[in-house]
């Protein structure tokens, strides 16, 4: 964040509108009214005790009516977005605090994310090319040669057919390609990430693989891909 609101300093300057950056950093809590999602940010109207105040953050999947807090929020004065076409007299930048939860609630969560694909059409009949390169795999040797791609880099290519986001500060995704087996667990792989998925996306991703992962919850996994991040 630091880094970018320097960015912002400089670009303010040189387009002749300004940027408040001595302001202090503050914590705004309220009730979302609108959500708008850009390439890296996702901007926040806050119905807050003291009014409605705009704020933007790191894209998060934010819904109206939901209630947030952002921290460390910087104010930025006439702040033009060319990406909404619209320049805010006032808005703070910060990040978006994660949610205490209770052990119930986290309980929950955990068992969304972490819950088998549904059947669902998508996930019925999926055939997708493996990966080239030499770290690349299918879902199934994903599953079947673990123990030789223990805390290594793996590429794999596949359909994304489940997707839980925002949870224990990540997202979770469920992939199949067609390969392997319902019988032995050995045809949807779990990954984390930072990225935003859609179900149905065909995607090309490289982590880490990890093996005998323990989640908390009663939730162990033979193999996790971590901090996956989408290829070209």
């Amino acid at each position: 964040m630091k880094r970018f609101l320097a960015t912002l300093l400089v670009v303010s300057a040189s387009l002749g509108y300004s940027v408040n950056a001595l302001a202090t950093p503050v914590v705004i809590k309220g009730e979302v009214l609108e959500a708008k999602d850009v390439d890296s940010y996702t901007y926040l109207l806050l119905k807050t005790a003291n009014g409605e105040v705009w704020t933007a953050v790191g894209k998060a999947p934010v819904k109206k009516g939901a209630t947030v807090t952002v921290e460390d929020a910087e104010q930025m004065d006439n702040f033009e977005s060319k990406a909404l076409k619209k320049t805010f007299p006032k808005i703070f930048f910060g990040s978006l605090a994660k949610p205490k939860l209770s052990a119930s609630e986290e309980a929950a969560q955990v068992a969304s994310a972490h819950a088998a694909a549904p059947k669902t059409a998508v996930a019925a009949d999926i055939k997708v090319a493996k990966a080239t390169g030499a770290s690349a795999q299918t879902v199934a040797e994903l599953i079947t040669k673990s123990a030789s791609l223990k805390d290594k880099p793996v590429l794999v290519r596949a359909q994304v057919v489940k997707f839980t986001p925002a949870i224990m500060g990540k997202n979770w995704v469920h992939l199949r390609d067609g390969s392997g087996a319902a019988a032995n667990n050995s045809n949807d792989v779990l990954a984390t990430s930072q990225e935003l998925f859609k179900v149905g996306d065909v995607v090309q991703l490289k982590g880490v693989l990890r093996t005998n992962v323990n989640l908390g919850s009663g939730y162990t996994y033979q193999v996790l891909i971590e901090e996956a991040k989408l290829q070209k």
